[in-house]
């Protein structure tokens, strides 16, 4: 038997560009759904025909929130059984069901009229998953000779062609990925849902709920993010950019322990950048909103040696000490200071000595 000819199919017809938004329009609560489920994830349970039909949402833990939903066509909604999954294992069934390949190939189209024959080969969830990762399929290409099926499609308008399996296989892996970043950014312990609630708030002019929404607790984590990325440049030697993140995150956190924290690893980055006159600064603020002085006195009292402030220096010492750091992480800056001052510490002490014998 002759292989037959090459033959291409215009998609036009099956070209599902812009469904998901299209959706969005008649969803009241399609933004909140997208902030709190995620985008590509409420997008996946319509294409996997998971219906949610209420959500708990776990403000500390967002992973916790729990989804109800139904899976099946809204007319038989009596009939359905309702399920409860956490987001994380909603996430997670969304993709496994994507996953799950076709046992059966869907016989090849012949017409170019057969719509539904073009869509069962090339596969629905493709069809509607293409879209979402900016792919807008232009032609199904059914080669002679035994050759593999092609899609051509354009890619954020690029002109590409695939082995339809391959093209398959690319938005398989690009599921899983979606599950990997959700997984691994898990989104910390900040309700992201708020910032759209805050976004709502501040354009209806309600400064206090905006506030009230972005707390204490969101601000303090972006904050602890900040200094760890400030950390980071200064041990890569970019203190300049260190000290910009320091700075923002200090204007996140604007008091307590997380500005404390922040005030330290800003003195730390100046300090070891030789600007110790500047460091003095923001670890005496360091210590204002809470810093502990194990961690604050001993770089404050560099600090103060780099500038040859050698009393103040040896009281920083003194309260580390006190406060539990060893003599011994300390014993250079103790020595520099007791040689610096000579005679009259050793003066000072005595005299500490004989007022302590006559109490």
């Amino acid at each position: 038997m002759a292989d037959r000819a090459s033959r291409a199919f215009e998609l036009d017809a099956v070209r599902t560009d812009g469904w998901f938004e299209r959706i969005g329009e008649g969803i009241g609560s399609f933004q909140a759904l997208c902030e709190i489920i995620g985008e590509r994830f409420f997008a996946f349970s319509i294409i996997v025909g998971a219906r949610i039909t209420a959500l708990t949402v776990d403000r500390r833990n967002p992973d916790l929130s729990l989804v109800d939903f139904v899976v099946g066509a809204r007319d038989n909604d009596e009939t359905l059984e309702p399920q409860q999954l956490t987001l994380a294992d909603f996430r997670r069934r969304l993709v496994g069901a994507l996953l799950v390949e076709d046992d059966k190939p869907a016989p090849e189209p012949t017409r170019d009229t057969e719509v539904e024959a073009i869509q069962l080969y090339i596969g629905v969830r493709y069809l509607l998953l293409a879209p979402l990762y900016g792919y807008s399929l232009r032609k199904l290409l059914l080669r002679g000779n035994g050759e593999a099926p092609e899609l051509v499609v354009l890619h954020d308008g690029v002109e590409e062609t695939h082995d339809l399996d391959a093209f398959r296989f690319r938005m398989r892996a690009i599921v899983r990925d979606e599950l990997d970043r959700a997984a691994t950014g898990a989104r910390n312990a900040i309700d992201l849902s708020k910032v759209g609630e805050a976004e709502t708030a501040s354009l209806r002019g309600d400064w206090s709920k905006v506030v009230q929404l972005l707390t204490a607790d969101a601000r303090g984590l972006i904050a602890k993010g900040l200094g760890l990325l400030g950390s980071a440049c200064v041990h890569q030697g970019e203190v300049e950019q260190a000290e910009e993140v320091f700075r923002i995150g200090i204007q996140y956190a604007q008091e307590g322990t997380a500005a404390a924290e922040l005030f330290r690893r800003l003195g730390e980055a100046l300090l070891q950048s030789d600007r110790a006159g500047e460091a003095i600064g923001p670890l005496r603020r360091s210590l204002a909103f809470g810093g502990t002085a194990a961690e604050v006195m001993p770089p404050l009292a560099r600090a103060f040696l780099k500038r040859k402030k050698w009393v103040a220096a040896y009281a920083c010492l003194r309260d580390a000490l006190e406060a539990g750091v060893s003599e011994r992480e300390i014993a250079d800056e103790l020595r520099a200071t007791e040689a610096a001052l000579g005679v009259a510490l050793t003066a000072w002490k005595a005299g500490k000595v004989r007022a302590g014998a006559l109490r």
